[in-house]
């Protein structure tokens, strides 16, 4: 595939987030940066909608760096809770806008607030939008969906956020139980990665 960049900012400082994204990403050849390797801070995310925050984070580092950006924004929704958290689900357990991200909080918060509750249905969603430079009236954006439940209590070491909650209904094992590969195969982030490399095959021709 032949693109008209070489460099391509990541508008993400989740390691976890960034390793998943690198890994990929590689099959692109691109000279990855995370954004905080070009001293980026990370930008607000204020909007309601996954996809909002997303394009908002992808300008934003785009700007800053004048490089082509990707972005990702993505999160777990219940069922059982009305698309919560949603858009929230890294500062699900936060009290306010000073209490710093923590995946155990986040996790315990859920733990409670769906105690009893017998519909543990739930979904990771993931939109992850591509600008060219900071004012692309064409952003490229992908989405994609991961169906499973939430479980009762933690399992698995590997992974971020709600990765130990998340049963994925094909392989009967939690997110946090995945190896990479396969993880990167069948996640949301792994479906809305292969569209957009879909996307931008037709955008090389």
């Amino acid at each position: 595939m032949h693109l008209p960049f070489q460099k391509l900012v990541i508008a993400s400082g989740n390691k976890g987030k960034l390793r998943e994204l690198e890994h990929l990403l590689a099959p692109l050849g691109l000279e990855i940066i995370p954004q905080a390797a070009l001293g980026v801070p990370e930008a607000e995310e204020p909007y309601a909608t996954f996809i909002e925050n997303a394009l908002a984070k992808a300008r934003h580092a785009s700007k800053i760096t004048g490089l082509p950006a990707l972005a990702d924004d993505s999160g777990l929704c219940v069922d059982a809770l009305l698309g919560a958290p949603g858009v929230i689900s890294a500062r699900y357990a936060c009290e306010n806008a000073d209490t710093p991200k923590s995946d155990a909080r986040n996790n315990e918060k859920l733990l409670t607030v769906m105690a009893g509750e017998k519909n543990r249905h739930a979904h990771f969603y993931c939109v992850i939008v591509l600008v060219r430079h900071a004012n692309d009236p064409e952003p490229i954006i992908a989405e994609g969906v991961w169906s499973g439940e939430i479980l009762t209590a933690l399992r698995g070491d590997d992974g971020f956020g709600y990765d130990p909650l998340f049963l994925d209904d094909k392989t009967g094992k939690t997110v946090a139980e995945l190896p990479l590969e396969i993880k990167s195969r069948i996640s949301h982030r792994g479906h809305a990665m292969t569209k957009l490399m879909q996307k931008l095959e037709r955008l090389s021709s």
